[in-house]
């Protein structure tokens, strides 16, 4: 998730942890324990563009991770507090609760999360996206009036309770949405006799409303969306992208295209450019894929060979000029189709 909500449930779980005993440092450091597992963010500026996908949501978004540094931090911040606000223990399990549950929200997410480090195993449940307001806000209101009460008075943790109780609800609705929207969306592919394969869904931007599929079938992939507001009677929009895996045949034994397709859980396909080749990554999708307009894919990764070496680099995308794409994804959202 983005860095305001890990912050904000950082706080609000530093406050549950600590916070009748330390007040508002305990929101403090919770928020700052909520940022800790991003910093992998900062090695990865020195790396290849595959290790730097790699190393992102990796070990330090692992329960091994959280173990390991909860003791050093509540140490280090205990020292800082020697007296009336001493508590190792406190500290080390306010730190422990507020790093471990950054990666448990962003397995909720798409990317995927390496929570049980060092199995190569990462989840990504698809049933949220990285912004969501609705997940995000009511929380941080509910943050910010905890921060103006007593840390004695009884509403304060009732508030901050409150605050964690409604995101995680959020969350439980997301995973409904999903299966709701999957069963619906099966149906009306039969419906136009569309057969798939496999198929990924996840949530549009910014709301649990429209959702993003993925369908894989033998040598192509179909892109369509479908919102809760859809008419049932109204076909659905598909995209259509041929796999063209063959392409990527000559480079399968090198270490960071294998990596590449590991991490893109076979959701890309490969397009033949002049001077290499473009693999998209599908689990992000399009820029406009909602209306006839595809747009471009928002994760690409161009594959070059320069004397002999592979050379592997992702594509920078601008997202200036989108608002006219964020007033359509809206309306799609409501149910409005573009044809």
């Amino acid at each position: 998730m983005d860095s305001l909500t890990q912050i904000v449930l950082g706080g609000a779980v530093g406050e549950a942890v600590l916070g009748k005993k330390v007040g508002n440092k305990a929101i403090l450091w919770g928020a700052i324990g909520g940022t800790i597992p991003d910093l992998d963010t900062i090695p990865g500026q020195f790396m290849s563009t595959v290790d730097r996908l790699d190393i992102h949501r990796g070990f330090s978004h692992s329960i091994i991770f959280a173990i390991l540094i909860a003791p050093l931090l509540g140490y280090l911040v205990n020292r800082l507090y020697q007296g009336k606000l001493s508590n190792f223990k406190g500290w080390t399990a306010l730190f422990f609760w507020s790093i471990f549950t950054h990666p448990l929200l962003d397995s909720f997410t798409t990317w995927g999360t390496q929570l049980f480090w060092p199995l190569d195993w990462r989840i990504a449940l698809h049933s949220i996206f990285v912004i969501d307001p609705l997940y995000t806000l009511p929380f941080l209101f509910c943050l910010l009036g905890v921060l103006f009460l007593n840390r004695k008075n009884s509403i304060r943790a009732k508030l901050n309770r409150f605050g964690i109780v409604i995101s995680s609800i959020y969350l439980i609705w997301s995973l409904t949405a999903k299966m709701i929207i999957g069963n619906r969306v099966e149906k009306m592919l039969k419906k136009q006799e569309v057969s798939w394969q496999s198929y990924q869904s996840r949530p549009g931007l910014f709301n649990t409303i429209l959702w993003t599929f993925n369908i894989e079938q033998k040598d192509r992939f179909l892109i369509t969306y479908c919102s809760f507001f859809d008419k049932d009677e109204s076909p659905l929009l598909i995209h259509e992208f041929p796999k063209r895996h063959d392409l990527l045949l000559p480079y399968r034994n090198h270490k960071d295209i294998e990596r590449l397709i590991f991490l893109t859980k076979g959701y890309f396909i490969i397009e033949q450019i002049e001077d290499g080749l473009l693999m998209h990554d599908l689990r992000f999708g399009l820029t406009e894929g909602f209306t006839p307009e595809k747009g471009e894919f928002v994760f690409t990764y161009k594959i070059t060979e320069v004397e002999g070496e592979l050379l592997i680099e992702q594509l920078e995308r601008s997202f200036k000029g989108m608002e006219s794409v964020l007033e359509k994804n809206y309306q799609r959202m409501l149910g409005f189709k573009f044809v």
